[in-house]
């Protein structure tokens, strides 16, 4: 796995990358990281941004859609951590079975030389699709079958309610069903975590419950900090313009929105890092303050 320096190359025509030398790769510390694209997925612009102008749904759209379809591309970046003998991967994209627009993980992995067999661990952020759903191969057999899978206790609680039927707004029954799939495929071989825990030393589970009862974000240390975000802060315009402001596939709306507040402004204040899921590829970047919000400053 490339890991020496910072590099970035030619993108393909949608922003993400499709070959091994499109690959962002960087040291953090103890950490050889590399971001690997899933592809992006299609989200309405009314999901992203509900209580936006119509001024401000049309940057976001200008910046990271499409006008005429109101739809916005967010980017599936999944980062692939090396720390001695461990490959770590975080969030593992959605397969063939979500958006067909995403799903690129394994072939961007085989071209990348990074050998599924060899992930020693997967960290789930949260069970939503584009996150989970690439758990099973086509065949049904494990993506990754050699890897121990650490899961916010919360999260797994959540999603594998058998009475879900009831206790979640049928909107979340499918994502239900695919989760109950996927986390039942690794359930003799999951860890669960809770905030605070290591995965391993220096890669620690931190607390941004909201967009889902149990999502985390995970804190690497070394350098300045970096912290892997997920979908805490899901764009990079109107969440870090508007933090406060609701994001309509966040699951507890008001405490996703003090969690993304807090992190944002922790990011700003301390100078630290920044690796989101579905900002422009690499999604790596800063916070910076502006006016009564923030932005986001591409590293």
């Amino acid at each position: 796995m490339a890991a020496a320096g910072v590099q970035q190359r030619e993108l393909g025509p949608d922003g993400s990358p499709s070959q091994a030398d499109s690959n962002f790769s960087f040291v953090h510390g103890d950490f050889a990281v590399t971001v690997i694209s899933d592809g992006f997925i299609t989200v309405p612009i009314e999901i992203v941004a509900p209580e936006a102008s119509p001024d401000q749904r049309a940057e976001i759209l200008r910046r990271t859609g499409h006008q005429s379809s109101g739809l916005v591309d967010s980017k599936t970046n999944i980062p692939v951590i090396k720390k001695g003998d461990d490959l770590i991967i975080v969030d593992i994209g959605s397969g063939d079975k979500y958006q067909p627009s995403d799903g690129r993980l394994s072939a961007n992995l085989l071209a990348s030389g990074i050998d599924a067999d060899a992930i020693t661990k997967v960290v789930f952020t949260h069970a939503h699709p584009d996150h989970v759903w690439g758990t099973l191969a086509p065949g049904g057999s494990l993506r990754f079958p050699n890897a121990t899978y650490f899961v916010g206790a919360a999260e797994w609680d959540y999603w594998m309610d058998p009475d879900y039927l009831n206790s979640m707004p049928s909107e979340l029954h499918e994502f239900a069903r695919g989760a109950q799939r996927d986390l039942g495929a690794i359930k003799d071989r999951v860890v669960m975590v809770k905030p605070g825990d290591d995965i391993v030393t220096g890669l620690r589970v931190i607390d941004t419950a909201g967009h889902t009862p149990g999502h985390i974000s995970l804190e690497v240390t070394g350098g300045d900090g970096l912290i892997i975000s997920a979908d805490a802060a899901t764009n990079e315009i109107y969440s870090f313009q508007h933090p406060k402001a609701k994001f309509g596939y966040d699951t507890i709306p008001e405490l996703a929105i003090r969690n993304r507040a807090r992190l944002i402004d922790r990011a700003a204040s301390d100078r630290t890092k920044l690796l989101g899921y579905h900002w422009t590829y690499p999604g790596i970047g800063f916070a910076e303050r502006r006016g009564d919000g923030y932005r986001y400053v591409p590293a």
